[in-house]
This record gives structure tokens, sequence and C-alpha cells, in this order.
């Protein structure tokens, strides 16, 4: 079982040496490489200043924002009611 796994290790190596030989092979592997790696970084810089606005709001919440503020009160008395419920209800 080892042996067989080795040997297609092997194969793989030798095949990727090969293919790795020529400066063509190399500059195409190197710019899709890099290619990757600007899509992937565009993407999670992109996901993370969509996050920013939220964690702002939600670290320092407006105190003239009612509705903001009417449902965040709403939000916090839920537990208090879930719990008289269960020990009265």
């Amino acid at each position: 079982m080892a042996v067989g796994r080795n040997a297609v290790l092997l194969g793989v190596g030798v095949a990727g040496v090969s293919y790795l030989s020529t400066k063509a092979n190399r500059s195409k592997v190197k710019n899709i490489w890099f290619s990757a790696k600007d899509k992937t970084m565009s993407f999670l810089n992109r996901k993370c200043s969509e996050l920013d606005p939220l964690i702002e709001k939600a670290g320092h919440p407006d105190p003239y924002d009612h509705e903001d503020n009417k449902m965040v009160d709403e939000g916090a008395m839920y537990g208090v009611h879930y719990y008289n419920n269960a020990k009265h209800g």
C-alpha cells in the first residue's frame, strides 16, 4: 500500500518538475498563482469592508436613532419574557 502511494507521489513530482522545466510553463504557473492570490485578497477585503459599518454601528449606537433603539429595547426584553414564561408560565 505504501509502495503504491510512494510511486504515485514520485510520478506526480517527476511530472511537475518536467512541466516546470521550461521557462514559459513556469511563467504560466506564476501568473495563475498571482491572479488567484489577487482575486482571493480582493474578495476578502471586500467582505471586510462590508462588515465595517455594521461593527461601527454595533459599537457606537446613535442615541437619536429611535427605531434602532426601540428594536434593541424589544430584543433586550425577549430573554426576560422567555424566562418569566418558562418559570411562571
